[in-house]
This record gives structure tokens, sequence and C-alpha cells, in this order.
């Protein structure tokens, strides 16, 4: 089992497709371990895209980031981190095919639904980021 960090971005909470990504990792057998609807502030929006906060378009990142709240979701599932990655298409949206997140509710590279962690290692890294540890919870898939 693993745990993965989602992050469902601005066009997902303004274009109310929040529940519908949320039905769509549950039907494919995740579990919600962790959930918080927040706003990001510029230092984690730095911390969070360092790879890329150097570059010229790294402000457009933060304004689109910044327009709305954000919802941090841990989920657990056997390979969570590729098989999550796989549901929700390439980060281009316009490349992703349908029946993916992105394919179906994407707009662009940016305005792409979700963030999801790429590797176990950036997993565990980013989960430490968003979430405190007592609020990621361990439950009985089943009860």
């Amino acid at each position: 089992m693993e745990t993965t960090l989602i992050l469902l971005k601005p066009d997902c909470i303004t274009g109310r497709k929040a529940g519908e990504v949320f039905k769509r990792f549950e039907d494919a057998g995740f579990q919600i371990r962790g959930c918080k609807m927040f706003r990001a502030d510029a230092g984690l929006l730095r911390e969070h895209y360092a790879h890329i906060a150097t570059k010229p378009f790294f402000p457009e990142v933060e304004a689109f980031m910044t327009a709305s709240p954000v919802i941090a979701l841990a989920l657990s599932g056997e390979n969570a981190v590729e098989r999550i990655r796989e549901l929700l298409g390439p980060t281009d949206s316009t490349k992703a095919a349908k029946g993916t997140i992105r394919g179906d509710f994407g707009q662009t590279v940016m305005k792409n639904i979700a963030h999801a962690s790429d590797t176990r290692e950036n997993a565990e890294i980013e989960l430490k980021r968003f979430f405190k540890p007592d609020e990621i919870f361990d439950y009985a898939m089943s009860l």
C-alpha cells in the first residue's frame, strides 16, 4: 500500500468538478486518508514548485494556484502513485485521452485539474508539506 498526495487545483474547485474527481478515485479503490481545503500562500507554492520557481512563467503558476482555495488529498492504495497518475492522464490536458480525469475536465498544461506526486519519494515529501501527521488517518478499508 502506498499513500500519495493529490492537489485539486483552482480550475477543479471553481469548475465544480471536485466531487466527480473524488468519486473517480474512490471508484478506483483508493482510500481517502486525509482531506483539507486551504488557500496556498506564496511561500508554500515556491517550496512545492521549487523546480520551476525561477522560470519566467512561475508568476503565472503562482497567480493561478492562489486564485481560489485548493484541496489536498492523501490517498492510499496498491501502487497509488502510478495508478493515480494513469487515472489523471498526462500533465498537458490537451494530450490526455478521454476517460482520464484531465482528458475529461482539464483544459491546458496548467489548468489540468490536479497535481499528483510523481514518485514514492516525492509523495512522502509532499504529504509532509501539506499535512501534519495527525491529519492523515489509518482506518479499515471496509468496516
